[in-house]
């Protein structure tokens, strides 16, 4: 199996990335939450290694990726798509977690020629809803969550520009209209334990004409660390069909 771990140049600095799994199958990225995490998806890459080729990356000023201070939403988008050309990569799943999951669909509005289809997994939506904010922090308090460890700390910075950005990004006067017309097939898996509420998220697989929605009733928000054979068989199941 492939595990090969590259640091894609750019004006200033570098990105880390890796890819796994078997280089003649076909690819996909899987993009962390946060803002500001490190990679922490390998085990989710581990459940498709024997399957797909899988590429992950660490945002700017993430984990081993340089920081820069650049950490506007179209840099990072224009940074997935320095991971695809450095693999030489015409088209492929574009996928993440939470956060993650937001970066691949704005991703995919960018360069939707570039994508085959979408995984939108345990997402938040793309919002500035104090309701969703609110219940978040109260669920967060009165339930509370286990995080999965991470290998690098965590970069406040990256969060707090990651998430204004996006913000404004779905305060365009277009943005519903764009997602409306996206096309492309997309999978969004809802953890039924997540303490994040979850209709933002399904407001927008039910505004994408090809959208998929599967919820996993007791799944946490990492949903691999509680129910990685039914997340792998999920997923199997979708990619499978999409590639038939």
């Amino acid at each position: 199996m492939l595990q090969i771990e590259s640091m894609i140049s750019y004006e200033g600095g570098a990105l880390w990335s890796c890819a796994s799994g078997r280089s003649d199958a076909f690819p996909i990225l899987l993009c962390s939450g946060g803002p500001g995490c490190c990679d922490y998806l390998k085990p989710v890459a581990d459940l498709l290694d024997d399957k797909y080729h899988m590429i992950r990356f660490e945002q700017r000023g993430c984990g081993r990726s340089t920081a820069v201070g650049q950490y506007d939403l179209t840099t990072a988008v224009e940074d997935i798509e320095r991971v695809r050309k450095h693999y030489g990569i015409e088209r492929w799943v574009a996928g993440g977690h939470s956060w993650g999951s937001n970066l691949a669909l704005v991703y995919a509005l960018a360069y939707p020629d570039s994508v085959q289809a979408l995984l939108y997994v345990a997402g938040t939506g793309i919002h500035d809803n104090r309701h969703w904010i609110e219940e978040f922090h109260r669920n967060a308090d009165e339930i509370g969550e286990q995080l999965p460890e991470m290998d690098y700390p965590f970069n406040p910075e990256v969060n707090y520009e990651g998430n204004r950005a996006l913000r404004e990004f779905g305060r365009s006067a277009d943005f519903y209209s764009r997602i409306a017309k996206l096309t492309i097939p997309a999978l969004f898996i809802i953890a039924g334990n997540d303490i994040r509420p979850s209709w933002p998220a399904e407001q927008l697989a039910n505004l994408m004409p090809n959208a998929t929605i599967y919820t996993m009733n007791n799944a946490s928000h990492y949903l691999w660390v509680d129910r990685p054979s039914e997340l792998q068989s999920v997923l199997i199941k979708y990619l499978s069909a999409l590639r038939a």
